[in-house]
């Protein structure tokens, strides 16, 4: 079922299915500012990654003293949430601990997501909440596919991603299997990186070191921009598939990341894991800004 918003600015809709936005539109002309979902590029539009962000090596990761096995990013983005909450200006879901997610993930948790919609911003707001006799390890993160190009009749080489601060920044680069490898390649130097595809031939561009809190696509032919606002962000994916030519360009703030392709230790030993204490939860979120 989908679940819309609406200002005098932008419209919004959710599923509760993946609790996934599945678009943003401008009401001043119509411009969608969030990719459509055509299956021929990719078949998500903003999937919540949960419990893991990434790929686990061979799809199997250790915890409880057990192995268990999760597809690449978890299972949050393929379950059907309950909407819990809905008004004019805010639309939520929950997503409950389960007999079969403990057969993938031996952890009990609530997890609510929470879209509200403020004039030309679009909140997204995360809880995590332990409901376990046991510490929670997870991570959690973001991967809206955002309309690049903007505008019709632009190239997606026509625009640039701007931080707000300067950046001096290599990526980690990825395994053939998609985890992450010890090797860097420099990419980032100043306060803009123009975009073309030839850049993601290697996968998501992965970064650990961004000190920005905002990245904009924006374009060298017209105004029309995406703002992520994304504080205290540990982790930064950037990807459009890696054949060439979708209209589209993810901006993932992640708050952990894929195993790097040598770890054999337990989940509670990963890099970036978060780690909840019983009773206790956990909050994060970001925002989509979009300029007319």
């Amino acid at each position: 079922m989908l679940h819309t918003l609406q200002n005098d600015v932008l419209k919004i809709t959710v599923d509760d299915h993946g609790a996934e936005l599945k678009s943003i539109t401008g009401l001043s002309d119509g411009t969608e500012y969030l990719f459509h979902g055509d299956k021929k590029w990719w078949k998500y539009t903003s999937p919540v990654l949960f419990p893991i962000v990434g790929k686990v090596v061979n799809n199997k990761y250790r915890a409880e003293g057990k192995e268990f096995e999760l597809p690449q990013h978890g299972f949050g983005r393929i379950s059907d949430y309950e909407c819990i909450r809905e008004a004019a200006d805010e639309v939520a879901f929950r997503l409950v601990w389960s007999d079969e997610t403990l057969r993938v993930y031996p952890y009990k948790f609530n997890l609510e997501i929470a879209y509200i919609l403020r004039n030309n911003r679009v909140e997204v707001m995360w809880t995590v909440e332990n409901l376990d006799d046991k510490e929670m390890y997870f991570s959690i993160g973001a991967h809206p596919a955002l309309s690049c190009p903007i505008v019709e009749g632009e190239n997606f080489d026509d625009y640039y991603l701007k931080f707000d601060l300067p950046e001096k920044s290599a990526r980690i680069l990825l395994s053939a299997n998609g985890t992450l490898t010890h090797d860097r390649v420099p990419t980032i130097d100043g306060k803009e990186l123009d975009l073309n595809y030839e850049l993601f031939k290697g996968d998501a561009l992965v970064f650990d070191d961004l000190k920005s809190d905002e990245i904009s696509i924006c374009s060298r032919k017209s105004k029309k921009s995406i703002t992520v606002r994304a504080k205290g962000f540990p982790y930064m994916g950037i990807w459009t598939p890696a054949q060439g030519g979708a209209p589209l360009l993810c901006i993932e703030p992640w708050l952990g990341h894929a195993d790097y392709d040598d770890f054999t230790g337990d989940i509670t030993e990963k890099e970036g894991i978060n780690k909840l204490p019983v009773g206790e939860s956990f909050d994060a979120g970001y925002a989509f800004i979009i300029h007319e």
